[in-house]
């Protein structure tokens, strides 16, 4: 018997496990419009960032590519755009990507309207809570897991992740693969050490190329840069956790993508061409990672944490597993399954992946995670200029 949960019908096949409301400031300068509309929408979400003025090159086509995705996530019911009305990236083009989505969108500028800001949140509320209102008419239906999007992501790793919760999350990552649905694994600067292994099981002789030179110029670069990646990497979280080398954190992290064939390589942001595991590129931090696996259609995120943490998304929900006793115990607020009683109990990971994934129906029918209860809805956008990247041939 297909196994299914209980979703919302998107436009284009797409499904979501949230409907969201997202108010989208097209520019750091109307971050307060934006969450000051949120706050008088039922089920309304902002997205403040402190971009979208003055940006070119690849900061601008990362920016415009994430807010995008990030508004067309199948999570996301309708948007509303909110501009100031003089920067490069308007809300007349972030609404016209929405629209090509077929979702429900209004934009606007401050400028435009009389009376600023007060008449700007007094539109915004407007348009929100007639979207919000359509929204609520919407019932769940039930929906096979090849619908599933699932971001693979780790952060606050430590000596046991790569032994407990990383495995653990693999055997989860090819369950969805196996049904028809597709995965994804970024964090490409901790693929190094492990390339090797990821290059033989990719079907795509142009994603082998692409992850041999991608990492050999952000090596390149970091070295003319005057740095030392082994100062960088592992992070001083990850050492006291007592990780020694990045080969060591890299061999966790391949981990969580399980055994399954690698489709392929995409972007920053960018969705996946077709089901299955696909490698993601970009730099390994968290939030910016969680946020370009929205970015890239993720209806839902698992996060490995060793150390602890209480990051969230505000579009997808992650769950946090974690395998170290005393992280579990310490952050238990933040935990959401305890793979600890590997150590402490002497459970299989097989067993414990069960519990995961039974987590993973409860959240996509509509249980929120610890992340979401206390709140977490964070986002940061990768820089690729300010990053030792042009690692990255865009």
């Amino acid at each position: 018997m297909t196994e299914e949960f209980m979703g919302y019908q998107r436009p284009k096949g797409k499904v979501g496990i949230r409907n969201k409301i997202v108010i989208l400031p097209s520019v750091v300068c109307v971050n307060n419009v934006a969450t000051q509309i949120a706050n008088k929408v039922e089920n309304g979400i902002a997205l403040p960032h402190p971009l979208g003025c003055g940006q070119f090159g690849p900061d601008f086509s990362y920016t415009s590519k994430t807010l995008s995705g990030l508004a067309i996530n199948p999570n996301v019911y309708g948007v509303i755009v909110v501009g100031l009305g003089c920067e490069n990236l308007t809300s007349k083009f972030l609404g016209r990507q929405v629209k090509r989505a077929k979702k429900p969108v209004e934009f606007f500028d401050v400028q435009d309207i009389q009376g600023g800001t007060i008449a700007a949140i007094e539109q915004g509320i407007k348009f929100g809570q007639k979207m919000s209102a359509e929204a609520a008419e919407l019932k769940r239906e039930p929906f096979d897991f090849s619908h599933l999007v699932l971001g693979l992501e780790c952060g606050g790793s430590d000596s046991i992740s790569g032994i407990t919760a990383n495995p653990v999350v693999g055997i989860v990552s090819d369950r969805i693969v196996e049904i028809g649905g597709t995965s994804i694994l970024p964090e490409f600067t901790e693929w190094i050490g492990t390339e090797h292994l990821l290059i033989k099981r990719l079907i795509d002789e142009k994603g082998k190329e692409k992850i041999q030179s991608t990492l050999k110029r952000y090596l390149d670069n970091t070295m003319k840069s005057g740095i030392d990646f082994r100062g960088v990497q592992p992070t001083p979280g990850n050492i006291a956790g007592g990780l020694s080398t990045i080969e060591e954190k890299s061999l966790g992290t391949i981990a969580k993508a399980g055994k399954a064939p690698i489709q392929g390589v995409v972007d920053y942001s960018e969705p996946p061409k077709n089901k299955g595991l696909w490698l993601m590129t970009e730099p390994g931090l968290d939030v910016e990672s969680m946020t370009g696996l929205a970015a890239a259609g993720a209806q839902i995120i698992i996060m490995t944490t060793g150390r602890g943490s209480p990051t969230g998304n505000p579009i997808a929900p992650v769950i946090k597993i974690c395998g170290n006793p005393k992280s579990c115990y310490y952050m238990r607020c933040n935990i959401d399954v305890d793979a600890s009683s590997m150590i402490t109990e002497d459970k299989t990971i097989d067993s414990v992946a069960e519990i995961l994934w039974n987590k993973l129906k409860t959240v996509c029918n509509g249980e929120l995670t610890q992340a979401e209860i206390l709140g977490f809805n964070d986002i940061a956008i990768w820089r690729a200029m300010n990053f030792p990247f042009s690692a990255l041939k865009l």
